[in-house]
């Protein structure tokens, strides 16, 4: 059994510590918690709100319609009402204008009044929620005591206390503890694979959705022993990081689009300096501020060609927590093998959505740093750009052998590193640096397939939308007539192409699911394989795309 709950306010009525205490409290109780967020971008007002889904099976993503809601205000009620099921409740203040059957309306904010401060009627609200599920309040006290202090977590403990015993218990759902869980978004895990990878420089930037990454590493500077650096603005954040990787160590660094533009140059500098580097480009919908707090797909292609001229690079698009933790390790080591910048692209779906996991296997991790140990004597002059047949040429740090000297320069040079204007040297060089994308492409990762082996309709997507679209499968497979699957990529570029050609040979109907306007996976896979598809899903609305949305689509039979 799986429920979704809505809380729901304007900026500042204090959800965002009532979903996390929520969040806590299901999971010390053994729950499956999927928990995305939505909010304006202003720090007061506007309408923001919490879905919080939880149960006792599997959650893949969430979900439209809602079985209960948390009404802070007005428009909480006025904007959802509408999108509970026939069963579902309401619990909001006794003054609060709503009609329906299963509302719960309670004295909130004059209770949180005798109190004795205003804003606990949340967690008076919260109270009454947990008691209708028969949750008890065990523990509570140490959940609020981890983010209040003194007299604010006394009167946040007392308000939950009171608001437990205003209503009687209704659904009744029981789950086993599970000690190997962990409640984790997608940017901290991020974050601590970088940690796990051996990360000892980040440099960023704020801005939404990236800076959950600089966030969870800057609180943890000391302990983990890294230099986390806000910069100036996205330029200099991403040339500090290629200093500190051209000096040995392993550096990283984030943004988000129009961040990322500014970092175009530099990308293709990395390529140019063959220097490794690993940028998360976290995906909002612009083009320019477009939608700051809003989620989108719209920089795929953007990010595969987001160099002036060409090198090589690689681009992985993260799927869920669990993915990014694993492949950000992985972008640090293919990014050391081949001395190339690696992208991993996510997005706000994933930025500010939680979700219980397994917790990270740390003996998974690997740290290959590819680094060249050969002395080279003064006779035999280090080339720090050897022409070799894989393009890789020997990697030695600076000031790490008296006898060599590392040279590094933008303009195209020679074997030694030297500038040159000569032709035959740039195809030379040039030709080098590319042919490191053909044995990159002995690294890829074919997309994971789920669904029906003898499938009429195959779904392609990449990234974030692989949660809904896993869910969408398994809910079309269990309903209807047809058999369904889907291939959910996670490398782009190069596109990793064999399990598609084989899969597309045998199927009726080939559908992309992207959140952009334009279909760009589609048309990626077009272009390297000459598949084309029959039908997109596409939504760019800056909501997220859900299983129940997808669903529709496929049998409506719909293109959009």
């Amino acid at each position: 059994m799986i429920y979704n709950i809505l809380i729901g306010g304007a900026a500042g009525l204090g959800m965002e510590t009532l979903a996390l205490f929520l969040e806590k409290i299901l999971k010390r109780n053994g729950f499956e918690i999927f928990v995305i967020q939505d909010y304006m971008s202003r720090v007061r007002g506007g309408h923001n709100f919490f879905q919080i889904r939880f149960g006792n099976e599997a959650i893949d993503s969430h979900e439209d319609t809602l079985d209960g809601i948390i009404a802070l205000d007005q428009e909480t009620v006025n904007n959802h009402v509408n999108r509970l099921k026939s069963d579902g409740f309401v619990i909001a203040d006794e003054e609060t204008n709503i009609v329906h059957k299963n509302a719960y309306k309670l004295p909130l904010k004059s209770t949180a009044k005798e109190i004795g401060k205003a804003i606990v009627y949340g967690n008076i609200a919260l109270g009454a929620l947990l008691s209708l599920f028969n949750l008890d309040l065990n523990g509570i006290k140490d959940i609020i005591n981890e983010k209040l202090r003194g007299e604010v977590a006394g009167q946040n403990i007392k308000a939950l206390e009171v608001g437990h015993k205003m209503i009687s218990g209704k659904y009744y759902l029981q789950a086993e503890r599970k000690d190997d869980q962990i409640l984790i978004n997608a940017h901290e895990a991020v974050a601590l694979g970088a940690l796990a990878s051996g990360l000892k420089f980040y440099s960023g930037y704020p801005m939404t959705p990236s800076t959950g990454v600089m966030n969870y590493l800057a609180a943890r500077m000391n302990d983990a022993e890294v230099i986390v650096e806000q910069a100036e603005d996205e330029i200099a954040a991403i040339n500090m990081a290629l200093g500190a990787s051209a000096a040995g160590v392993r550096a990283m660094t984030a943004t988000s689009d129009g961040g990322f533009a500014l970092m175009s140059e530099t990308i293709g500098l990395a390529g140019m300096l063959e220097v490794p580097l690993v940028i998360v480009e976290a995906q909002r919908p612009g083009p320019a501020t477009g939608l700051p707090t809003r989620t989108e797909q719209g920089d795929l292609k953007f990010a595969i060609f987001s160099s002036p001229s060409e090198i090589p690079k690689m681009v992985i698009t993260l799927r869920d927590p669990e993915d990014a933790f694993y492949q950000t390790n992985r972008a640090f080591n293919i990014a050391d093998k081949y001395q190339i910048p690696v992208i991993l692209m996510s997005d706000q779906f994933l930025a500010d959505s939680t979700r219980t996991i397994k917790a990270f296997d740390f003996r998974k991790i690997k740290n290959n740093r590819y680094l060249s140990t050969e002395a080279y004597s003064t006779n035999n002059e280090y080339k720090r750009y050897e022409v070799t047949d894989s393009g890789i040429s020997p990697r030695i740090i600076p000031g790490k052998s008296a006898d060599n000297l590392v040279l590094f320069d933008s303009d195209e040079h020679d074997e030694y590193g030297h500038i040159t204007e000569s032709a035959k040297v740039r195809e030379i060089m040039h030709d080098k640096r590319l042919r490191k994308m053909t044995y990159l492409k002995e690294e890829l990762q074919e997309p994971l397939f789920v669904g029906d082996e003898n499938a009429d309709t195959l779904l392609v997507t990449w990234g974030s939308l692989s949660s809904p679209v896993r869910e969408a499968v398994r809910l079309l497979n269990k309903d209807c007539n047809k058999k369904y699957a889907a291939l959910l990529f996670g490398d782009v570029w190069p596109l990793p192409d064999k399990l598609l050609i084989e899969k597309e040979k045998n199927i009726k109907e080939l559908i992309s699911v992207e959140q952009n306007a334009t279909g760009q996976f589609a048309s990626v896979i077009k272009e390297c394989t000459g598949i084309v598809c029959d039908n997109s899903i596409l939504k760019y609305d800056g909501r997220p795309l859900s299983a129940q949305e997808i669903i529709a689509k496929v049998k409506g039979g719909e293109s959009m």
